[in-house]
């Protein structure tokens, strides 16, 4: 099957969702009916999201805590030529498939065929400068062709396995994954806005998130380990 017509696996991770999952869960419905599995993996729930993902999800796992791990386990079970990784307070936008589909067929893209990619991202919440943020997010991802998991990262299946799938780190594992798959092709960037929960910078605050997020950042890029630094993102 040629992946124009190929069907496409959604992974949802959960942890602790019961607040917004079934939002999120209901408006996959559309892409179940049309051929395109959802699969949620749970990594250790305590508030009844494992209730409430039964009867709207294709397959349900629950395992060990750790996004990395609960990723690459429902990966492990899908049966489709394309894996797209969506957050639990993350949205897709309209005609999300087609949009991956044709853009991984595309022999209109320069260079390299690409093998996986990403969405640009909106974010919701109630700070005016989440706007910006958001554009920065998508300015810096283009420019370094590094995804995070917020923008909804979809790829080919026999790429995700020639990579070995998500490293087992705690923290860092979209940015090390997009390290692993650019050695394949860069990413296809799309347009076309996921929307994500904008609930840690309304929590934390918008400046010290990004500080935050920034400073983290730094100190992986210069070898600091990921797992002294989830403690930190905690």
């Amino acid at each position: 099957m040629s992946l124009a017509a190929a069907t496409l696996a959604i992974i949802v991770p959960v942890r602790d969702e019961a607040a917004g999952i079934i939002g999120v869960l209901d408006a996959l419905a559309p892409l179940r009916a049309a051929g395109h599995p959802v699969i949620v993996v749970d990594g250790g729930s305590r508030d009844g999201t494992v209730a409430l993902c039964r009867g709207r999800c294709d397959r349900l796992l629950v395992g060990a805590t750790g996004r990395a791990a609960q990723m690459n386990a429902g990966a492990a079970v899908a049966a489709c030529e394309l894996l797209l990784f969506l957050h639990a307070d993350t949205t897709l936008p309209d005609g999300a498939i087609e949009l991956i589909r044709q853009g991984l067929t595309g022999a209109h893209l320069p260079g390299k065929a690409r093998v996986w990619g990403r969405f640009d991202v909106r974010i919701a919440g109630r700070s005016r400068w989440l706007p910006m943020v958001a554009a920065m997010m998508n300015a810096r991802s283009r420019l370094t062709g590094i995804a995070t998991g917020d923008q909804a990262i979809f790829v080919r299946r026999d790429a995700f396995v020639a990579v070995g799938g998500f490293p087992a780190q705690p923290l860092m594992e979209d940015i090390e994954l997009s390290r692993r798959l650019k050695r394949l092709s860069p990413p296809l960037c799309l347009r076309p806005r996921v929307t994500t929960s904008g609930r840690r910078w309304d929590r934390h605050g918008v400046w010290r998130t990004i500080v935050l997020m920034w400073r983290l950042r730094l100190l992986y890029w210069l070898g600091r380990p990921a797992e002294s630094l989830a403690r930190a993102w905690a």
